[in-house]
């Protein structure tokens, strides 16, 4: 049974900084490209950021590029998102994914975490 376990939200202050996690179990983690997409209230789930199967190669929405950073430890079946200068508008649900093919489109990923709240404030 594939699992995607998030952790690492909460509530912080514009400008200030929070790094999620996400610990994969039941298949070869490093098998798999991951990626981290977020969905805010009334709106759809997005793309944020993704990193290919062994970290050489990340991409990032032109909203969080600058400011978040995705790293992988495939060691420890984890993938992070760094995120700094935080601003309300990054206010969502965080989820991590895996997929095959590394790509934007959400349909393109299989598994799913159960998300994690980040919450900027003004």
């Amino acid at each position: 049974q594939v699992q995607l376990v998030e952790s690492g939200g909460g509530l912080v202050q514009a400008g200030g900084s929070l790094r999620l996690s996400c610990v994969g179990s039941g298949r070869a983690f490093s098998n798999y490209a991951m990626a981290w997409f977020r969905q805010a209230p009334g709106k759809e789930r997005e793309f944020a950021a993704g990193i290919s199967r062994t970290g050489t190669s990340t991409y990032y929405a032109d909203s969080v590029k600058g400011r978040f950073t995705i790293s992988r430890d495939n060691a420890k079946n984890t993938v992070y998102l760094q995120m700094n200068s935080l601003k309300p508008e990054d206010t969502a649900v965080y989820y991590c994914s895996s997929t095959s093919r590394l790509a934007i489109s959400k349909s393109t990923y299989d598994y799913w975490g159960q998300g994690t709240q980040v919450t900027v404030s003004s």
